[in-house]
């Protein structure tokens, strides 16, 4: 992974996960490492635009499971249901369509935690669509941002820590 200072805002270390999605050996390692702890568990896999989208569609692929995207604000034609949160640089809106059935498990799986605000809406969006939240699986957690804490999650997995 790289990093680019700045980036999306002064003072935001942003982490270029893109070298490991071009390498196809790692990519598959990272993938399998994603879904490990919760295989058996999950109907369906969640993945957080934009970089959510492409681990979470290699997953689900792999699991042989469906994809379920959930959008910035003002991405869908009939948003089911919407949740607003706080980033380290703002203020975002997630949301999805409801085209899986209720009660189904969802892995949700997203690139970095950081503060935790995008993962806690995302969990909230989907519980309010009547969905099992099966776990949260994380590529890159970065320390010290208080993510972890804020998620109050005992069973969140993350590949790599910084």
């Amino acid at each position: 992974m790289g990093e680019v200072k700045d980036y999306p805002a002064p003072g935001i270390l942003f982490r270029d996960i893109m070298p490991l999605l071009a390498d196809g050996p790692a990519l598959r390692t990272t993938v399998d490492a994603l879904i490990e702890p919760f295989l058996g568990k999950f109907d369906v896999i969640a993945g957080l635009e934009a970089r959510g989208f492409l681990l979470a569609s290699a997953a689900a692929y792999a699991s042989g499971v469906g994809l379920f995207p959930i959008r910035k604000a003002g991405k869908l034609p009939r948003p089911a249901a919407s949740v607003g949160y706080e980033l380290e640089y703002g203020v975002a809106e997630v949301e999805a369509h409801n085209d899986v059935p209720q009660g189904s498990r969802v892995l949700l799986i997203d690139d970095v935690l950081a503060t935790g605000g995008t993962l806690i809406a995302a969990r909230q969006l989907l519980r309010e669509l009547g969905y099992e939240v099966a776990g949260i699986a994380v590529l890159f957690e970065i320390d010290g941002l208080g993510g972890r804490s804020a998620l109050e999650d005992p069973h969140l997995h993350t590949v790599f820590r910084s």
